[in-house]
């Protein structure tokens, strides 16, 4: 249950692409995209930073610890990493493209939010036991104070959604909906 949320806290959207929300997910995509389109206007209206995240495996030049695990393809069309129309972006949000699970690693993501203030994030997003989760992780280490829009993240496997959110995301954030996230932000 969410009961705060930081003055300064940003928005964090992991990988709602057009290449990935295509996969067979957990949820209806089409709710997840409606709450974190909500989301969206909701740090618009309190003028809080976007982050709007794609991934871009190609990117990662290190090598594949394991030669028979399942790998994405190498190349990626550019509508495939086309961010999903129903999140407007504005060309002032933040844009990475990360090549790993964690946001954070490898694209400044940090250094550009202590530039302006930043000490809390609400994450949403695809994958939730992987993109998600590892940039929560991450965001922990860092020190950021989170909060996961439960309703507004998918998964492409139900039983690891609900660990994240049952397990892991409690032991380091708060995990609400997106409209109790949203009536908070509203009391800032």
């Amino acid at each position: 249950m969410i009961t705060q949320l930081d003055k300064r806290t940003a928005l964090v959207l992991v990988d709602l692409q057009k290449g990935i929300i295509q996969f067979p997910l957990a949820n209806p995509i089409e709710d997840v995209l409606a709450n974190a389109a909500k989301l969206v206007a909701a740090f618009r209206a309190k003028n809080l930073p976007i982050v709007v995240v794609n991934v871009n495996p190609s990117l990662n030049k290190r090598p594949a610890t394991r030669k028979d695990a399942n790998q994405p393809p190498r190349e990626f069309d550019a509508e495939w990493l086309e961010i999903a129309p129903e999140i407007k972006t504005q060309p002032d949000d933040i844009f990475i493209t990360k090549q790993t699970w964690n946001v954070f690693f490898e694209t400044g993501l940090h250094e550009q939010l202590q530039a302006i203030g930043v000490t809390g994030i609400v994450l949403a997003g695809v994958s939730t036991s992987i993109g998600v989760e590892g940039t929560a992780r991450s965001a922990f280490e860092f020190g950021y104070n989170i909060a996961f829009a439960q309703d507004a993240m998918t998964d492409m496997i139900a039983e690891a959604q609900e660990r994240s959110i049952k397990y892991i995301f409690p032991r380091i954030g708060q995990v609400d909906s997106t409209d109790q996230i949203i009536e908070v932000l509203k009391g800032k």
